[in-house]
C-alpha cells in the first residue's frame, strides 16, 4: 500500500512523501508525491506512528460502567479496545491493579476476569491494538506479594509498577488532598476517613518495604520492566534506582523528575495533567518539566483521547524546546525503548506499519488547535 501526499513525522525531522508498506511491514519512505494510480492521498495530513500506551486504567471502567453494574468480560474488552484505537493508541499496557482493596484489587476473581478476557481477545485475534499486561502493586498491603507471585508464574506481563498510595506518602504527602481524593471517590463520614486512614498508614508500614524488595528482585529475576510511581524527593529515586526501576511514572516533585533524568529513568506524565494545565492531585506540572526539556513519556492514564492531543500541544507550547518529531517521540519512540519495543514506535524501514493519520483543526469552541485523526493502521491494515 502507498500513501502519498503526507507530512510524515520521523524521529528526528518532518518530510513531506511517501510511504509504501507490505505485509504489515514499512517498505520504503520517500520524498515528493507518488503518481502511482494506487496511492492514497491525505491531502497534507501527518502520518506518525501508532500511540504506545503505558499506563491506563481504561478497562475498568468497562468492566464496571456504574457502582455495582458487572459487566461481561468480553463486551468490555471490545468496548476498551475500540477506543484505544480510536484514540490512535495500537499498542497499550493494561494496567490491571493488585492490592487496592477499596477497588477490589484483592480479590482475585476480579483480575481474573480483566486478564482472561485480555488473552481470550489476544488468542483469536480479536483485538485491533496490540494489548500487554501492566501490573499495578499496590505495596501497603498483605495480598500483594501472594497475588504477584501467582499472576507472575501465569500471565504474561510486561511492566510492573510499584505504587504506595497510602496517606503521607509520595501523590499524598498533602493529607488534605489524600483526603479529598478518598472521601469524594468512596463517599466515607468524616469518621470512616479517619479510621481507613489509620488502617492505611499501619499497612504502609507493615508491608511496603518488605513487598518493594521482592516484587522488585522477582521482576529483576523475570526480566520485566519496573516503574517507580509518584515518587515525591530525593530518596524515593534513589530507592527506585536501586531496586531496579528504569520508568520514573508521575512524579509529583520537579526535583524528584529531575534526579529520575540524573540516574537514566525515563520521566513519564500524564497527558491529562498536560491539557488540563495541572496534575489533580495539585502535584508537578508536566508542561513545566517539558519547559526543562526533562519529559521522556506521555501517558493517557484515565482519559485516552488526551494522549496524541497532549502531545501536540507540547509541541505548540512555546515554553519549551519540542520540535513535533520531539514531541511525537514522547508517545512513540520514547514509550517503545523504555519497553524494549523495538519493531515499533517509529516510521522507519523495517519497522510495524503502525501508523496514524491526523490533521489539524482549529475551533471556536475554546478557542484551541486539535489533533484530529482520521485513519489508524495496525500492522499495515486499516482498523479505524
Amino acid at each position: 500500500m502507498l500513501i502519498t501526499d503526507a507530512n510524515i513525522v520521523l524521529e528526528n525531522e518532518v518530510i513531506f512523501g511517501t510511504i509504501e508498506f507490505e505485509n504489515g511491514i514499512i517498505k520504503s519512505i520517500e520524498q515528493g508525491k507518488s503518481y502511482t494510480p494506487s496511492a492514497q492521498s491525505v491531502g497534507n495530513a501527518y502520518i506518525i506512528p501508532g500511540l504506545i500506551e503505558l499506563h491506563t486504567d481504561n478497562l475498568d471502567k468497562f468492566f464496571m460502567p456504574r457502582p455495582g453494574v458487572d459487566w461481561p468480560g468480553f463486551s468490555a474488552m471490545q468496548s476498551h479496545d475500540a477506543l484505544m484505537i480510536a484514540s490512535g493508541i495500537t499498542t497499550v499496557f493494561d494496567a490491571i491493579s493488585i492490592g487496592d482493596e477499596r477497588d477490589g484489587g484483592h480479590r482475585l476473581t476480579n483480575l481474573t476476569k480483566m486478564l482472561d478476557a485480555i488473552n481470550y481477545a489476544n488468542e483469536h485475534n480479536l483485538t485491533r491494538a496490540m494489548h500487554l499486561i501492566h501490573l499495578r502493586c499496590e505495596l501497603p498491603s498483605e495480598h500483594t506479594l501472594p497475588l504477584f507471585e501467582f499472576l507472575s508464574e501465569k500471565e504474561d506481563i510486561s511492566l510492573v509498577s510499584l505504587m504506595d498510595h497510602s496517606p503521607g506518602q509520595r501523590q499524598y504527602t498533602s493529607l488534605a488532598k489524600y483526603r479529598e481524593y478518598f472521601q469524594g471517590k468512596y463517599h466515607m463520614t468524616n469518621e470512616e476517613m479517619a479510621l481507613y486512614e489509620m488502617r492505611s498508614k499501619e499497612k504502609a508500614d507493615q508491608y511496603s518495604a518488605i513487598n518493594r524488595l521482592k516484587i522488585s528482585q522477582s521482576c529483576k529475576d523475570l526480566g520485566i520492566v519496573l516503574a517507580s510511581h509518584d515518587d515525591a524527593t530525593i530518596a524515593h529515586v534513589d530507592e527506585s534506582r536501586d531496586v531496579g526501576c528504569t520508568i520514573a511514572e508521575f512524579p509529583t516533585t520537579f526535583e524528584a523528575a529531575l534526579h529520575s533524568k540524573e540516574l537514566g529513568l525515563s520521566a513519564l506524565m500524564g497527558a491529562p495533567n498536560v491539557i488540563r494545565g495541572g496534575s489533580h492531585s495539585g502535584n508537578l506540572s508536566a508542561s513545566h518539566l517539558a519547559s526543562k526539556g526533562a519529559l521522556d513519556i506521555l501517558s493517557s492514564d484515565y482519559y485516552p483521547q488526551s494522549l496524541l492531543q497532549a502531545a501536540f500541544e507540547v509541541y505548540l507550547d512555546n515554553a519549551n524546546s519540542y520540535d513535533l518529531p520531539s514531541a511525537i517521540n514522547l508517545v512513540t519512540a520514547n514509550p517503545a525503548k523504555a519497553l524494549n519495543l523495538y519493531d515499533r514506535g517509529q516510521i522507519a524501514v523495517g519497522k510495524r506499519a503502525d501508523l496514524v493519520i491526523f490533521d489539524v483543526h482549529s475551533h471556536n469552541i475554546d478557542h484551541s488547535k486539535h489533533a484530529f485523526i482520521k485513519e489508524v493502521f495496525t500492522h499495515g491494515i486499516k482498523v479505524f
